[in-house]
């Protein structure tokens, strides 16, 4: 390959970045509206919610091969929940499970799967009109808590969270929010709607992030 056609391919691949950033920076100041009717749990500003001093968190596990997500399984909410693929709307951000799916975890699909290196990410709704949604308590989550990834190839991968952040909108960083914290580590970022519910603009004030690192991995289902 020649230089011209690496520096074109690096330049396809900046350009599509910037535009995933974008529309992920905008996933997460305008489309976190949501049925007006039941308020996530209310978490003001805080900015770091899920780091209490003094855990002891566990080493990063290596890297997996890719294998595409089944199944959720946040021990400490009661979640199990399917996994399906989602891609970007036509704003460029990622597009979550419909309303009527409000208890599906959607993952970016043209991302990182999880286990592999790099930040596989899941967006979820925190509610609809009538009920909680998947990742209502999405917020009350700890550092040292596990998220569990049941896998296409009978592997169950296994994250420790290290971080949950409250972000306010007019605060939010893509960057941040999506990009991996340590280098080479297998990641995941869970993302819902947070602080309160404005009525005015029909969307939630805030965003809630998770984020989690690959720490250990187990056969079967997980069941």
């Amino acid at each position: 390959m020649s230089e011209r056609e690496r520096s074109s391919g690096r330049l396809l691949t900046g350009v599509a970045w910037a535009v995933l950033l974008l529309g992920l920076w905008l996933w997460g100041r305008e489309v976190t509206d949501v049925r007006p009717g039941l308020s996530a749990p209310t978490t003001g500003d805080v900015a770091a919610v899920g780091r209490p001093g003094g855990v002891e968190l566990p080493p990063a596990a290596k890297p997996l091969r890719a294998a595409l997500p089944q199944r959720i399984d946040i021990p400490e909410l009661g979640v199990q929940a399917p996994v399906v693929a989602r891609g970007l709307d036509a704003q460029g951000a990622i597009d979550p499970p419909p309303y009527d799916q409000a208890g599906v975890v959607g993952w970016y699909a043209a991302g990182a799967k999880p286990g592999v290196a790099g930040t596989a990410l899941m967006v979820g709704h925190v509610d609809t009109e009538t009920r909680p949604a998947v990742f209502y308590k999405l917020s009350t989550l700890e550092a040292g808590e596990t998220i569990r990834v049941v896998r296409d190839d009978g592997k169950v991968a296994e994250f420790t969270i290290d971080d949950v952040e409250v972000v306010q909108r007019d605060r939010f960083d893509a960057r941040h929010a999506y990009g991996t914290r340590a280098s080479g580590r297998a990641e995941l970022r869970l993302i819902t709607c947070g602080g309160t519910f404005d009525r005015a603009s029909r969307s939630y004030t805030a965003n809630v992030i998770v984020s989690a690192y690959l720490t250990g991995t187990e056969s079967g289902t997980g069941r």
